[in-house]
């Protein structure tokens, strides 16, 4: 049964505590303040956490695609790929799909300093096309990968930071070694095997925000890149755009059985499962530590309402007596806790999304990308998380109250006014 209008008025005018004053008191105070930084916090940290994966998620599928279908064999190279192409492409939950070339090689500037990096090849495709988004994170340069000397074997477009640490600009010059190197003939002056080093242009750089891609890509042509890898005119893979990214694990399932053996599908959520694991298991573990702020909350509630049954018997006896019913009583007491959880959640829910929004649009909250991929604290709220928090923390402030607006809607009214 709902609080009737006297009893909303009680209720009101026992939370302002003393007769004169015109605000809440400083217990009432407490009890909202517990409930609304609890509120907070819980919302900015599920944010952080959905934030977290969200944008390592946006990264990751920058230059890497939804799904992709490989081959196995001891070269794992895809030879008969142009049939299995088409039969992909024939998948109305695919958007896009292109062959690949994925290898890794040593990069080496003009002063010859070496570092490690994937060279992936790249199908000059845009729009709705492009298995991943990559062209539109190129900074510098394009991915049209044309050099401007005849002397070169073709373009390349490096990460901002790989560029960074080689010190090379667009139209310098880099060496790459090719995966056949390690065949290479013995010279005849020399005495030793001589890989032939290859040359390429800067054409192009790029910077996706996210640390593997920008400290150790290299991309190139795709017919370029099938000749450096040794490949002929096979390719290492498939790469596929889907309609919906969180469904490929069931595509690339229903994928591989329909192509056979020795096809076999890699999605990006299995490449990155104990990435995504790990984020899951800690928004939960947050969350629930984060609860615990909530329960303090309700023991302040409990605290104060406890306080204003003991403070207010004699009053409790004088409405009694007046005509309140016990349940009345209690319903004022329950109304009063209600109105502390409404409060304080409302308030905790605006500092939530307030802070929320700060945090997320000004980066202000820097973190190193070498770890955690992402160079700052992103924050994304979820309507489900939100309404969750509110209806949670509305339900403690009103559990709380339970206890003492028994205790008070179990007293007499001769016990009451006799109360010393």
């Amino acid at each position: 049964m709902l609080p009737s209008r006297l009893e909303r008025a009680i209720a009101l005018r026992y939370l302002r505590g003393r007769k004169k004053s015109r605000f809440a008191s400083l217990t009432t105070m407490i009890a909202v303040g517990g409930v609304a930084i609890g509120v907070t916090a819980l919302i900015v940290v599920l944010g952080v956490m959905n934030g977290l994966r969200d944008d390592l998620r946006d990264r990751i599928l920058v230059a890497n695609p939804h799904l992709r279908i490989l081959t196995y064999g001891a070269s794992l190279k895809m030879d008969n790929w142009r049939e299995a192409l088409e039969a992909v492409r024939r998948d109305p939950r695919v958007v896009a799909a292109a062959p690949e070339v994925l290898t890794k090689s040593l990069i080496l500037n003009p002063a010859n300093y070496p570092a490690a990096v994937d060279v992936v090849g790249h199908a000059p495709e845009a729009g709705a096309e492009a298995v991943t988004s990559l062209e539109q994170y190129v900074t510098q340069g394009d991915l049209r990968f044309q050099a401007r000397s005849d002397s070169v074997q073709g373009g390349i477009v490096l990460g901002y930071r790989l560029a960074a640490r080689l010190s090379v600009y667009l139209g310098d010059v880099v060496d790459l070694v090719p995966p056949t190197a390690a065949k290479a003939k013995v010279s005849p002056v020399l005495g030793r095997p001589v890989p032939q080093l290859w040359q390429f242009e800067v054409t192009g750089i790029f910077e996706t925000g996210m640390y593997q891609y920008d400290d150790g890509f290299a991309v190139m042509e795709l017919a370029t890149a099938q000749r450096f890898a040794g490949l002929g005119d096979a390719v290492t893979g498939i790469q596929i755009r889907l309609l919906d990214p969180w469904k490929a694990p069931q595509v690339g399932d229903s994928l591989q059985q329909q192509l056979g053996y020795p096809f076999r599908s890699f999605d990006w959520q299995s490449q990155n499962q104990s990435l995504f694991s790990a984020l899951q298991l800690e928004k939960r573990a947050m969350g629930l530590i984060i609860c615990f702020i909530m329960v303090v909350a309700a023991f302040n509630i409990i605290g104060t309402l406890t306080m204003a049954v003991a403070e207010k018997t004699k009053e409790i006896g004088i409405l009694q007596a007046m005509g309140l019913t016990p349940a009345g009583i209690g319903r004022v007491f329950l109304t009063q806790g209600a109105i502390i959880g409404a409060v304080g959640t409302t308030a905790g829910l605006l500092g939530g999304l307030v802070l929320s929004y700060v945090i997320d649009r000004s980066g202000l909250i820097r973190i190193d990308p070498a770890v955690y991929f992402i160079d700052r604290l992103p924050v994304h709220l979820e309507l489900l998380d939100t309404i969750g928090v509110v209806l949670f923390s509305f339900g403690v402030a009103v559990v709380a109250t339970l206890h003492p607006s028994r205790a008070a809607a179990r007293l007499t009214p001769v016990e009451a006014i006799r109360h010393e």
